[in-house]
């Protein structure tokens, strides 16, 4: 007897949406290809959930300085506000699924339910890796939702978030059976840079410095310097002072925090060292970036 393999919806280009970034309520699911030219820069973080779901060849993800790579199938879970970034390989681009959605989770009754079904965000492991046959019932609401597309209509947005929290608690309850391993890839040296980029991101906080990066980890100062310059494209500075800026733009987006507060809080020595290290990667002052993002969300929630 044959058994039929699993196939996940898919038409290049096409994207669906339910209202827009910034309602309480939104979903964007894109359905693309990326090549390794697009690949970004540096980690990023976004205010609302993603998900990404790679359909062929391989990648890697690097969430919070850890590198992890992903097949197939494999579902990333991003929450709000964590650094990250997909490094695509070259050669031909590979499909991939990814979903941005916000939802309101202070519903009158299920407000412990949605909690526990939001848990599968906060996983220290934030990928999941599931059989062909936990796969053919984890992804039949998204083909659900793929086919509830085709002809949009008001109740039919109520119906996709139907089947997006029946997706949702599809992983949950198997999630107990996730098969995802953090495997060793790539060469030694790669390793102990995205173990050091993992490290930076556990600790900007505090004074961090060449010198002393390179006693922790039992390398020469000079070979850390030019190695990490290869593997991650930054000087060590250059990345430890992103990795504070990102994770300033947080707080200034998602705390009350003074901005003094705030430049300490991220490990820099000084306020004026803040205020220039902000400048040069935002292209404006923390004062104006907070004032900027919080004038958008406004506009966007009228």
């Amino acid at each position: 007897m044959s058994v039929t393999p699993f196939v996940l919806a898919y038409k290049q280009g096409y994207a669906i949406q339910v209202n827009q970034p910034g309602d309480p309520l939104f979903y964007y699911v894109d359905y693309d290809e990326r090549s390794h030219d697009v690949n970004m820069e540096f980690q990023h973080f976004h205010d609302f959930y993603e998900m990404h779901i790679l359909l062929d060849r391989t990648a890697a993800h690097i969430i919070e300085g850890s590198l992890y790579e992903i097949q197939p199938f494999d579902i990333v879970l991003l929450k709000p506000s964590l650094l990250h970034k997909t490094q695509y390989p070259k050669g031909a681009p590979p499909k991939r699924v990814i979903i941005n959605f916000a939802m309101p989770r202070s519903v009158p009754g299920l407000e412990s339910g949605y909690n526990e079904l939001f848990s599968i965000f906060e996983e220290s492991l934030p990928i999941f890796r599931f059989t062909e046959e936990r796969c053919k019932d984890i992804f039949t609401p998204l083909n659900d939702i793929f086919a509830l597309s085709q002809h949009p209509s008001a109740v039919n947005s109520v119906a996709i978030h139907s089947k997006f929290v029946d997706f949702l608690y599809t992983i949950h309850r198997y999630s107990h059976e996730n098969g995802y391993v953090v495997q060793e890839t790539g060469s030694s040296m790669s390793r102990q840079i995205y173990a050091i980029t993992s490290y930076i991101h556990s600790h900007y906080q505090q004074e961090l410095s060449l010198e002393g990066i390179s006693k922790a980890f039992f390398v020469s100062a000079h070979h850390l310097s030019r190695q990490f310059n290869k593997v991650t494209g930054f000087t060590l500075t250059q990345y430890i002072q992103m990795t504070r800026i990102r994770n300033a733009q947080q707080l200034l987006l998602n705390s009350s925090m003074k901005i003094t507060e705030i430049a300490e809080q991220c490990g820099f020595a000084s306020f004026s060292q803040f205020n220039r290290s902000f400048n040069k990667l935002s292209g404006m002052s923390p004062s104006a970036y907070r004032r900027r993002e919080h004038s958008e969300k406004l506009r966007l929630g009228e």
